[in-house]
């Protein structure tokens, strides 16, 4: 399997050198701006088995590089209020995660059969073999990957557009994961330097989302009900899974690491309420059920009816989407918070404020948990249409209450572009740095434990190796895109103190990562 997995990564990568990348011209007016790609061209005798790609929607082509290489039909999202297929890969668009490009084509037909019906089907599979090659507890690799499939439904089109049907979908995402844990074999509890991981269950098919959602006043209201990962909608933006880092894919950390906040692939019972009174600013809340357990909806997901769901999160979000100039420079501005109003261990005090590793005493329980997150980025230099389609600048800060969180401080700033400048522009390419503190209550803990000879206390971000204090990781990525639904990316990560200690030596990571959207 690893010779396989390394033989088909190994023969993409001499592709994306070795075929020439395709041309696209782009043109800047006042009020769009389109760039058009040559569509990939297959041997004859593949195109007379697979057929033609649907034009489904008759919308424009945008060649938007993304995470998973497609090119995705859309409306450019400042001449409209965007809306489940419109504007894909973050909120406020709330867009399938695979879109509706497919490397197979239009599957001879099947593809426009289903989408005249409103029924959307995507199968992804996406494989990393990560490893690090210095420091750490000790060198070791990995092959981590799932297999998913998003099923969407549209039921204005599966009711033959009833009044009340109108923007009504269903949504539903399933995921079979595999592989070990890069991190945890090289001594980081803390942080996941593979967007695949784990969390999947040892289960066919782990359930990601099942929600409903309705959207009044040409999308300017959109409800979405049922079981999702707060992070789909909330704590996230466009480019993030861009990066392999899980403190970016997925939502911010360390919200994602708090029960209240859980994101991908864990989900919530709860719904999202957004109000967009313009096309520029929406206004977000989501109200959710808080599992106890280490899992919510058990290992497999499909689990809802867990007991002790009596306490609630509250998640509330504004953000601002401009376009400026007429190259419509597109930015997101965000800013939101969460509370839960569940009762969590204080990391430190005892029932009367003493240390409880010390004491013994029951530790102190602490009623609620915050968290804060600013999350911004804004186009530069626009390269085609779409709304990741040029240089990008970003970042967020995230705060979560320091008590009960051993992470309470978290910054991260990116740089991305595409390809265009070297006539590969559906190719991607960014760096990031990301820092992470741990809190007060945390480190008071570790060091009580440690001057008696005690085993270290861990907590939501895992049990460390040593006395924590900050992590730092620096990434770089390539990411090669080689037919539509077709992707390659190299990916290199230093870790610096790694799980927050100095315990280990600095490690050094280098992955791989093919993703193929069927």
């Amino acid at each position: 399997m690893i010779v396989l997995v390394r033989t088909v990564v190994c023969l993409g990568l001499f592709l994306s050198v070795a075929v020439p990348a395709r041309a696209a011209d782009v043109e800047a007016t006042r009020t769009t701006v389109v760039q058009d790609s040559k569509p990939h061209e297959y041997p004859g005798w593949v195109r007379r088995i697979l057929g033609t790609k649907a034009d489904t929607h008759k919308l424009p082509e945008v060649s938007n590089p993304t995470p998973y290489a497609e090119t995705q039909p859309t409306t450019p999202f400042y001449e409209t209020t965007p809306g489940f297929l419109n504007a894909p890969y973050g909120p406020p668009s709330f867009g399938p995660p695979f879109g509706t490009t497919h490397l197979l084509g239009d599957w001879g037909g099947v593809q426009p059969w289903l989408q005249n019906r409103g029924l959307y089907l995507a199968v992804d599979v996406y494989e990393d073999l990560a490893g690090n090659v210095a420091g750490g507890k000790k060198r070791d690799y990995t092959v981590a990957g799932q297999v998913g499939a998003t099923l969407d439904v549209d039921w204005n089109r599966v009711l033959h557009s009833r009044a009340w049907t109108r923007d009504l979908w269903l949504h539903m995402l399933v995921v079979n994961g595999h592989g070990r844990n890069l991190s945890r074999l090289f001594g980081d509890n803390s942080n996941q330097v593979q967007q695949i991981y784990g969390s999947r269950g040892n289960v066919i098919a782990h359930l990601v989302w099942a929600y409903f959602e309705k959207g009044w006043l040409d999308r300017r209201v959109d409800l979405s009900v049922g079981w999702i990962p707060t992070g789909v909608f909330f704590q996230n933006s466009p480019w993030v899974c861009n990066f392999m880092n899980v403190w970016l894919c997925g939502g911010e950390s360390p919200t994602k690491f708090l029960r209240g906040g859980r994101g991908w692939p864990s989900g919530n019972i709860g719904g999202v309420l957004r109000v967009m009174p313009i096309k520029q600013l929406y206004v977000m809340g989501g109200l959710f059920a808080v599992s106890p357990h280490n899992y919510n909806g058990g290992i497999s997901g499909w689990s809802w009816a867990q007991d002790g769901l009596g306490k609630l999160s509250t998640q509330a979000e504004i953000g601002w989407i401009p376009a400026f100039g007429r190259d419509h420079l597109a930015g997101h501005y965000k800013l939101g918070a969460m509370y839960d109003n569940a009762r969590y261990d204080d990391l430190y005090e005892d029932i009367h404020g003493n240390s409880w590793v010390l004491t013994g005493q029951p530790a102190r329980r602490q009623s609620g948990q915050t968290s804060v997150w600013v999350i911004v980025d804004q186009m530069l230099v626009r390269r085609g249409a779409g709304e990741m389609n040029g240089l990008i600048l970003g970042g967020y800060y995230a705060y979560a209450s320091g008590q009960t969180s051993q992470i309470n401080h978290s910054f991260m700033a990116v740089l991305m572009d595409t390809g265009a400048l070297w006539h590969r522009p559906l190719d991607s390419v960014g760096i990031a740095f990301l820092w992470a503190g741990f809190s007060r209550s945390a480190i008071l803990s570790q060091e009580a434990a440690a001057g008696r000879g005690l085993a270290l206390p861990g907590g939501n971000f895992g049990v460390p190796y040593g006395i924590q204090g900050h992590e730092t990781i620096y990434e770089a990525y390539y990411g090669f895109h080689i037919a539509d639904g077709l992707s390659i990316k190299p990916d290199f990560q230093y870790v610096n103190h790694v799980g927050g200690t100095t315990v280990f030596r600095d490690a050094v990571v280098l992955s791989t990562a093919m993703n193929v959207a069927f």
